[in-house]
């Protein structure tokens, strides 16, 4: 197995640092993994454009929420930590004739930088992942779930066919580090904040990243 926790942002959102400088590029250290200092570390390319998951932003957040979120008339925006990286701040969004949002477009405050004096400066609730648009890799994710919908489906005088779970399979396209075109098949990791994934069998290739849900880290059994 190997000892790494890499990123994946699926069902991303791009976001855009408005006043991060075009063309720079800065590298940061990230744990291989966050328990384990002695397994070393990587570095992540940081740019304008970054990948980050759907689900850390929210323009209109639920109650509790504790990600990126826009300002409102009674709210002020909540910004969020960049894992080894800054501070940013949610500011407009991008959408598709649909009402889709397309992009979120943020600043970040330069004083913020980890591990520098400023690092807290500017307080947040929550630390997210991230990707570089410009060297995040394309990857198909598969997710299995159980196969029925309940967790004695022969317990009952229902067809057990009844119980089926349409769901039980999804497959979705996401990105990850660029280092994992390096993976072979069969290799495991945890992907941090996700779950525990392999490297399929006999679809996984350089140019065709595929990995298969292992061990989620929640039960979807739960009370």
């Amino acid at each position: 197995m190997r000892s790494r926790s890499p990123y994946r942002c699926s069902g991303s959102d791009q976001t855009i640092i408005d006043n991060y400088p075009e063309d720079q590029i800065e590298e940061f250290e990230s744990p291989n993994h966050p328990q384990h200092p002695e397994r070393g570390s990587r570095k992540l390319s940081f740019g304008k454009e970054l990948w980050i998951e759907r689900s850390d932003f929210a323009e209109e957040p639920p109650k509790g929420y504790r990600r990126l979120t826009l300002a409102t008339t009674d709210k002020p925006a909540m910004p969020v930590r960049l894992r080894h990286a800054y501070v940013v701040q949610a500011t407009s969004v991008e959408k598709d004739a649909d009402g889709k949002i397309t992009a979120v477009h943020a600043e970040y405050f330069p004083e913020t930088k980890s591990g520098t004096d400023g690092a807290n400066s500017i307080k947040t609730k929550a630390a997210i992942h991230w990707l570089s648009v410009k060297d995040a890799l394309p990857a198909t994710i598969r997710l299995y779930d159980r196969l029925f919908t309940v967790p004695k489906p022969d317990a009952g005088e229902v067809d057990f066919r009844e119980l089926i779970n349409k769901n039980s399979k999804t497959v979705m396209q996401s990105y990850v580090e660029p280092s994992l075109k390096d993976a072979k098949p069969e290799d495991r990791f945890q992907f941090e904040r996700n779950g525990y994934y392999v490297a399929d069998q006999k679809d996984f290739t350089p140019d065709n990243l595929v990995f298969n849900l292992a061990v989620a880290l929640k039960d979807t059994f739960g009370k």
